[in-house]
């Protein structure tokens, strides 16, 4: 068998051996890319705020005034506030009063 260039590579063989070189590399990189970030995900969450809790959908939406005795149970406002409100509400919600 005779070869044009004795033993020795032609186009063919440099292109190939140029596409199998840039594929290998490619995927070389793409790999170390992937782990990266698939440890850099798998690690301890970051701190921040809790999330809120999740809302109940059969639940019905709190009326004003449930929303007022929440917020003075948990001492987010005082007794003096929270009366002062109610009578507000109340009043807000009797007929002719707008």
């Amino acid at each position: 068998m005779t070869y044009w260039n004795g033993h020795g590579m032609n186009g063919w063989g440099f292109g190939f051996m140029t596409v199998g070189m840039v594929l290998f590399w490619a995927l070389l990189v793409l790999g170390i890319v992937v782990l990266v970030r698939h440890l850099g995900r798998t690690g301890p969450p970051p701190p921040g705020p809790p999330a809120p809790p999740p809302a109940d959908p059969g639940r019905p939406r709190t009326d004003p005034e449930q929303l007022l005795a929440e917020r003075f149970a948990r001492g987010e406002i005082d007794a003096e506030e929270y009366r002062h409100r109610l009578e507000t509400l109340r009043t807000a919600g009797r007929p002719g009063s707008g």
